[in-house]
Formats: structure tokens, C-alpha cells, sequence
């Protein structure tokens, strides 16, 4: 297809796909992707900090990964698993017995993250034989009506679909709400076992609950990392009425926050896991997680899939772990997201819009604010966005108000390409303090 042939098609999106799948920010137009850049049609390179909104970890196009699914596709291209059953898929679950939280070593392959939800909430409520769910506020699960009956990011998602009334929420634990001289860990464990003995006296028996669900790091909702005794206060209170822990490690998982998953990394294991993104670095897959006593109480027709656990999707996705393991990314992920957090910190005592830098490994989230109010500022996310996407670097956003710029890069980025797109990040901040009259040399002068 020609330059103007796609340009022609480019124009007619609005006409060809819905609002709500093409309109989303920045619109980009690429004709190829590798490594930790997209190539745009306009001919520029850009540098990637999303991932695909944290799927490719591995980088765009690994060779090792297409090489996988060039080789499947030549033996075959679908399954349905259980009318047939193949290799990959096989091999797939035993490798990733290796790197689960341990007891975790069953697995029902889908799709999306937002099927490994739906599964691992039926899975909940067909063991427990109870109706209900709590989750928390804040966190994202997906879009679809079950998933949705737990995702409280953003009210928008919710708007005029009414998803079932199941569902109770508790806050979710933000270490800037922590009073100064308390401790975190021992605040929000207290906070938590105060609010579930309320939610439990007035609203719900524990006994009728199925399962708490949770992001171990708030993801779409702002990338807040939750402390570590708050998590673990979660286990204890599940643990003492028989409720179901499900950790929705849909973005968190595949080495995101420096381990193989959030669960690892926090020391706490769930009792059923949703994985997906980075999982098969692009190609869809997903799974519901848990251990071989509690699948196996889930008997055939209660769940189902045609295209779960596709043998192309599942050779790719072990590639994937092969090369986690060749690179190191699980280490380079620690060691640069520690360095681009030291940069961040920098660039933070600098720009008066930087409100607060939060991450853990590279989950990395830089919330902006009004430098006179400190208010969240998501249009001011959207302007530096924009500036940073001419200049050639690609980030997102995320948070209730869109006030936190999200930071995802590949796994496999270096310390000379975190410099290069936070060097474009810098610029951008400069002139839009400059815009607003927020710079600080503007505000020296202004004071003389």
C-alpha cells in the first residue's frame, strides 16, 4: 500500500472504527515498530515508554519471539484446546510453574486481561459457593459487565451499564494520605482492619464474600505502590474468614516491578492470579491463575474459550520467558528503573508541575499538578504529552483526573535511552511552564 493509500485510510477512521477504540491518545500512525521505537508514516523515529501500554517488555518484534511465531504458524494456527491439544500450550503451563508465586500451578489460558479477570471471579465464587466481591477503590479490571462490577478508576467506565450490585469497595492504601510520623505499613494495616470491620458490621458478612480482588500497584487508576503491610493485611483478614485474595496482575506481571510479579516482589501470594500483557510480548493471551486443588473443583462447561491459549500465542509467550532469561531483564528492569527514578527525582526539584514521582521497577508514574494550587492537572498532562510526542517520545497517562504521566518502557530499555527520552520529557516540562508562567526563572523574575 502506498504512502497515500494509508494516509486516505488514515483519514476515514472516524468513519470505519468506533469513538472509543480510535480515539484514543496520540493517535499515532506508525508503519513499523522494533525494539524500543515505533516508525512513524511521517518517517520520525519514536521512542516508546509505553509498551503498548505494558505488553511488549520484551521490546517491539523480538527476534526470538517472531522467529517463534513464524515456526508455530507453519504447524498450526488454532487450537480450540480440549477438542485438540498441542505442545505449546502444554509447555507453556509447566514453564510458568517455574516463575508463579508458589501453589500457583494451574492455569486456564484466554485471551485478554479482562477474561483472566472474569475467570479468576467465577473461579472465586464457584469454590466459595458465596455472591460476592469486594475490591478496591481506584483499581482497574477491564471492561466487560464482570470485570467492570469491580473497576472503579474512573466513574466514565460505569456510566449507564450498571454493572451487578455484588460488589463492595474498600480504599485503596495511598502513602501520601499517610499522617506525617506514622508509618505506612502500620497505618493502613490498622486503616484496613478498621474499614473491613465496618464494611463487615453494616454492609456485608464476611461469610457472603467470595474474594477481595486488587492491583498489587495501582495501574490505569495512577500508579500508586501500596505499602508492603498493607498487602500483607489483606492476606490476614482473607485468611480469617475464608475469602478468596485474586491479584489482578494484568500490568504488574512479566517483570514490570522488578520480579517475575508484583506478588513476589510484595511477599504476598494470592490465591488466584490474572495474568496477561507482557505475557507473549504482543500477541494476545491471558490466564486465571491458581492452584491445582481449587481448579479443579471448576469441572468442564463451568468456563470455556475457543481461541484461549491460541499454539501461536503460546509459543511466543515462550520465547518470551527464554528471553527474560538470556537478557536478564528481570535485573536490567531493577537497575535502570533505579536510575530512572534517580533522573525523575532531578528533573522533580526542577519543574514545579511535578507533584510526586512514583515507581517500582519500571512502573514508573510522574503525576502532574497546578504549580500555584497543586491541584491534579490532567490538561496539563495532555499539553506535555503532545509536546513530547513532536519532540519524538512516546509516553501515557493515567489517574482518576489523567494527572500522572505514565512511564512503561520496554524491559529491555537502556540507561542511554531512559537519558534520551527524559531529556525530551525535560524540554517538554520547560515549555509548558514557560506557557503558563510556571518556570522558575520566570517566577525569579517576576519577583524582582
Amino acid at each position: 500500500m502506498t504512502e497515500n493509500n494509508w494516509m486516505q485510510l488514515y483519514h476515514k477512521m472516524s468513519d470505519l472504527l468506533a469513538p472509543t477504540m480510535a480515539k484514543d491518545h496520540p493517535n499515532l500512525p506508525v508503519v513499523k515498530e522494533e525494539g524500543c521505537y515505533y516508525y512513524g508514516l511521517d518517517g520520525k523515529k519514536y521512542l516508546d515508554f509505553t509498551s503498548g501500554i505494558a505488553v511488549a517488555n520484551t521490546g517491539h518484534r523480538h527476534p526470538k519471539v517472531v522467529q517463534a511465531i513464524k515456526d508455530a504458524a507453519d504447524r498450526l494456527m488454532h487450537g480450540p484446546s480440549g477438542v485438540i491439544m498441542y505442545e505449546s500450550i502444554l509447555r507453556l503451563a509447566e514453564e510458568l510453574t517455574h516463575i508463579m508465586p508458589k501453589g500457583l500451578n494451574c492455569f486456564f489460558f484466554a485471551n485478554s486481561g479482562t477474561e483472566a479477570i472474569e475467570g479468576a471471579i467465577k473461579l472465586a465464587k464457584h469454590v466459595t459457593r458465596r455472591p460476592y466481591v469486594i475490591s478496591f477503590t481506584g483499581c482497574f479490571h477491564g471492561r466487560s459487565l464482570g470485570a467492570l462490577s469491580v473497576t472503579t478508576s474512573k466513574s466514565k467506565y460505569r456510566k449507564y451499564l450498571q454493572p451487578n450490585g455484588l460488589t463492595y469497595q474498600l480504599p485503596y492504601a495511598d502513602p501520601k494520605e499517610c499522617p506525617d510520623g506514622e508509618d505506612p505499613d502500620v497505618y493502613f494495616a490498622n486503616k484496613l482492619e478498621k474499614d473491613a470491620a465496618s464494611l463487615f458490621a453494616h454492609q456485608v458478612t464476611p461469610e457472603e464474600v467470595a474474594c477481595m480482588i486488587l492491583e498489587p500497584v495501582l495501574g490505569e487508576g495512577g500508579y500508586i505502590v501500596p505499602p508492603k503491610g498493607w498487602l500483607r493485611k489483606i492476606r490476614e483478614i482473607c485468611d480469617r474468614h475464608g475469602i478468596l485474595l485474586i491479584f489482578d496482575e494484568v500490568q504488574t506481571g512479566f517483570g514490570r516491578t522488578g520480579e517475575w510479579f508484583a506478588a513476589q516482589t510484595f511477599g504476598v501470594t494470592p490465591d488466584i492470579m490474572a495474568i496477561a500483557k507482557g505475557i507473549a510480548s504482543g500477541l494476545p493471551l491471558s490466564a486465571t491463575v491458581a492452584s491445582k486443588e481449587l481448579m479443579q473443583q471448576w469441572p468442564l462447561g463451568s468456563h470455556g474459550t475457543t481461541f484461549g491459549g491460541n499454539p501461536i500465542a503460546c509459543a511466543a509467550a515462550l520465547a518470551t520467558l527464554e528471553v527474560f532469561r538470556e537478557e536478564n531483564l528481570l535485573e536490567n528492569c531493577r537497575k535502570v528503573g533505579e536510575y530512572a527514578r534517580e533522573k525523575l527525582e532531578v528533573l522533580k526539584a526542577k519543574h514545579p508541575v511535578i507533584g510526586d514521582v512514583r515507581s517500582i521497577g519500571l512502573m514508573i508514574g510522574i503525576e502532574i499538578v497546578h504549580p500555584h494550587t497543586g491541584e491534579p492537572n490532567g490538561e496539563g498532562v495532555m499539553n506535555i504529552l503532545n509536546r513530547c510526542l513532536q519532540k519524538g517520545v512516546l509516553f501515557y497517562l493515567c489517574g482518576n483526573k489523567g494527572e500522572v504521566i505514565r512511564m512503561i518502557p520496554p524491559l529491555t530499555v537502556t540507561k542511554e535511552q531512559i537519558d534520551e527520552g527524559l531529556n525530551m520529557l525535560d524540554e517538554a516540562l520547560t515549555e509548558y511552564e514557560t506557557e503558563i508562567g510556571a518556570h522558575p526563572l520566570m517566577t525569579k523574575m517576576a519577583g524582582k
